[in-house]
């Protein structure tokens, strides 16, 4: 008897409410799988363009080391604006050695570039205003001086000049213009120091 009973809870047709429930239930899924897939979509096409622009106009770049303290401290992250023009006291990153370093431009083609022993830094005769450097130094410095940068050059150094490897060595030298990737702009972590660079 109680199977008789059970086979015909089994075998009772839905009521239209149930009905209606359900084709509603199923509506609603597919819109929101809709919803999903057009949103994913978006995402995708919005962080391929970001990482497009990135790479193509603003690369992100992390500081390692602590050559260029104290304005760039380690692990921070910078925004490089690609190539365009920099000037003297620019912040700049370039290729050395299947890597990016970043230094601070001191010197461009036809510059005479003099240090004295206790870090003082002249060019074309004349001491430069180097409000960056905490402690000056001569550094590694293994280049005759004065020393003249050559065409399509820039002679470069780390704000921190006593641990810097930079344009004073042979083994770096003068940057090639090729070699530039941009001029450091902006700190974008950590997100206290968040802004320009000077």
């Amino acid at each position: 008897m109680n199977n008789d009973k059970d086979i015909e809870r089994e075998l009772e047709i839905p009521q239209t409410e149930q009905l209606e429930a359900e084709v509603k239930r199923i509506k609603s899924r597919r819109e929101y799988l809709r919803i999903l897939r057009s949103t994913v979509s978006s995402l995708i096409v919005v962080a391929a363009a970001a990482v497009l622009i990135s790479m193509l106009f603003l690369p992100v770049l992390r500081v390692t080391g602590t050559s260029m303290t104290p304005t760039l401290q380690n692990n921070e992250l910078v925004v490089c604006k690609k190539r365009g023009s920099f000037e003297k006291g620019d912040v700049i990153a370039f290729y050395y050695n299947n890597k990016i370093l970043l230094k601070r431009v001191i010197g461009v083609a036809g510059d005479v570039i003099d240090i004295k022993d206790d870090g003082t830094v002249l060019v074309n005769g004349e001491e430069i205003d180097e409000p960056y450097v905490d402690e000056k130094a001569l550094g590694e410095c293994d280049i005759k001086l004065p020393y003249q940068v050559p065409d399509e050059r820039v002679f470069v150094m780390g704000d921190h000049r006593s641990t810097s490897i930079d344009s004073r060595t042979k083994r770096v030298g003068c940057v090639s213009e090729e070699a530039v990737v941009g001029k450091v702009v902006f700190r974008v972590s950590p997100f206290k120091k968040l802004g320009f660079i000077e």
